[in-house]
C-alpha cells in the first residue's frame, strides 16, 4: 500500500502548506491546508479512510474540489476535470464582477 501521507503532500505541498496533526487514539488525523498564513482547508480523516487508498484518493478529490469552489471555478467545469482522470486543466476562476451573487 502506498504511504497515505505521501499521498496527501503530493496532492497539495506544491500550493498549500500542510500540517497533519493526530487527533485521537482511534487513528484520526487533522488535515490542514495553509497559504501564506491562511486556512485554506482543514478536514478530520479517520483512521479507515487514511488506510484505504480508494477512500483516501476520494477525500483528497474532494478537498480539492472544495478549494477550486472556493477559488471560483465553475462546479461543472471541476467536475468534467475529475471524471476525466484530470488529464484537462481547469479554466482560470470567474472574476468577482461575473460571480452571481445568489440575490443579495
Amino acid at each position: 500500500m502506498d504511504n497515505p501521507f505521501q499521498l496527501i503532500t503530493d496532492a497539495f505541498a506544491a500550493d498549500y502548506q500542510i500540517n497533519l496533526s493526530i487527533q485521537g487514539l482511534d487513528g484520526r488525523i487533522m488535515l490542514t491546508l495553509s497559504n501564506s498564513g491562511r486556512v485554506v482547508a482543514k478536514r478530520m480523516i479517520s483512521a479507515e479512510q487514511r488506510n484505504d487508498p480508494e477512500r483516501l484518493k476520494r477525500l483528497v478529490q474532494s478537498i480539492q474540489f472544495g478549494i477550486a469552489i472556493e477559488q471560483g471555478h465553475c462546479a461543472v467545469a471541476i467536475l468534467e476535470s475529475m471524471t476525466d482522470g484530470g488529464t484537462r486543466s481547469l479554466p482560470p476562476p470567474a472574476s468577482d464582477r461575473h460571480r452571481p451573487t445568489m440575490g443579495l
